[in-house]
C-alpha cells in the first residue's frame, strides 16, 4: 500500500517510523511519504493562508498550494487514489472504515490547519480523487496531524504481515459489534486479585462462552449505543 500524507508540519509524523508501523514501512509493506504542503508555496514567506471571505476569526488555507501538492502526487499515483480529509465536519471513522480503506492501494491524507481548507479543493481534488472526510469524533483537533497518525495505524495494521499474528485482530474491540473481552496473564494470584478460574480450567468451549458474556456485559456498559444495535441484530444474545 501507498500512503501520502500533505502537512505544513511533516516532522508531527516522525511517530510513523516507530514500533509496527515502522517495521512494516522498512519491510516494504507501506510505501509511506510526507510532503511539506510550504514546498508548493511561490512566495518568499512560503504561505499557505489568508483570511477568509465573509469575515470571521482565523484564517483558511489557501487552494493554489493544495492544488498544486494534489497534482503532484496524483501524477505519481498508479491507480485512483483515495484522498482523506480528517475534519470535526466529516463521516465517523470507523473499524469497518478502516477495513475498507485497507482494501485500497493508494491513500492520501491532506492535514488542514487553521480554520480549514478553501472549500473548492475538494471539488478540484475530485477529479483525480476519491475524496473522503472522515472525523475521529465529536470535538476539534488544532490540525489533520493527529487524526492521520490514529488512521494510519488503524488501517495500517489490517494488512497481511503488518500483525505477526493474524489471530489477534478476530476478536478485537468493534470487529464484530462488541467490545473486547477483559484479558490476564500471570501470575494468577497478584496482590490478592485473582484471574478468573474458568480461564485457568483448560476448557476452550467455557472460555469462548465466559469471553463471549463478558464482551456483551462489557459493551451494555460502557457503550450502550453499540450494544443495542448489535442487539438488534441479534436479538437472540
Amino acid at each position: 500500500m501507498r500512503l501520502d500524507v500533505l502537512s505544513i508540519f511533516p516532522e508531527y509524523l516522525a511517530p510513523l517510523d516507530l514500533s509496527l508501523i515502522g517495521k512494516a514501512r522498512r519491510d516494504g509493506l507501506l510505501d509511506l511519504r510526507v510532503h511539506d504542503l510550504r514546498e508548493f508555496t511561490h512566495d518568499r514567506h512560503r504561505t499557505v493562508d489568508d483570511t477568509p471571505y465573509g469575515g470571521g476569526a482565523g484564517m483558511v488555507m489557501k487552494p493554489q498550494p493544495w492544488s498544486e501538492a494534489l497534482d503532484a502526487v496524483a501524477a505519481q499515483a498508479d491507480s485512483r487514489p483515495v484522498l482523506i480529509v480528517p475534519g470535526p465536519g466529516g463521516e465517523r471513522f470507523t473499524q469497518a472504515i478502516a477495513r475498507e480503506l485497507a482494501q485500497r492501494p493508494h491513500l492520501v491524507f491532506a492535514c488542514g490547519r487553521y480554520e480549514g481548507i478553501d472549500e473548492r479543493v475538494y471539488d478540484y481534488a475530485a477529479r483525480d480523487y476519491d475524496v473522503r472526510v472522515l472525523s475521529l469524533g465529536d470535538y476539534v483537533l488544532n490540525g489533520g496531524e493527529v487524526a492521520v497518525l490514529a488512521m494510519v495505524e488503524a488501517i495500517a495494521r489490517l494488512l497481511p504481515g503488518v500483525i505477526g499474528n493474524a489471530e489477534s485482530l478476530v476478536e478485537e474491540s468493534h470487529e464484530d459489534g462488541l467490545l473486547e473481552y477483559p484479558v490476564y496473564t500471570k501470575p494468577a494470584d497478584w496482590n490478592g486479585r485473582q484471574v478468573p478460574d474458568v480461564l485457568l480450567s483448560g476448557d476452550h468451549g467455557r472460555i469462548a462462552t465466559w469471553r463471549h458474556q463478558q464482551r456483551l456485559e462489557r459493551t451494555a456498559a460502557r457503550r450502550p449505543d453499540m450494544y443495542e444495535a448489535y442487539r438488534a441484530e441479534h436479538p437472540e444474545a
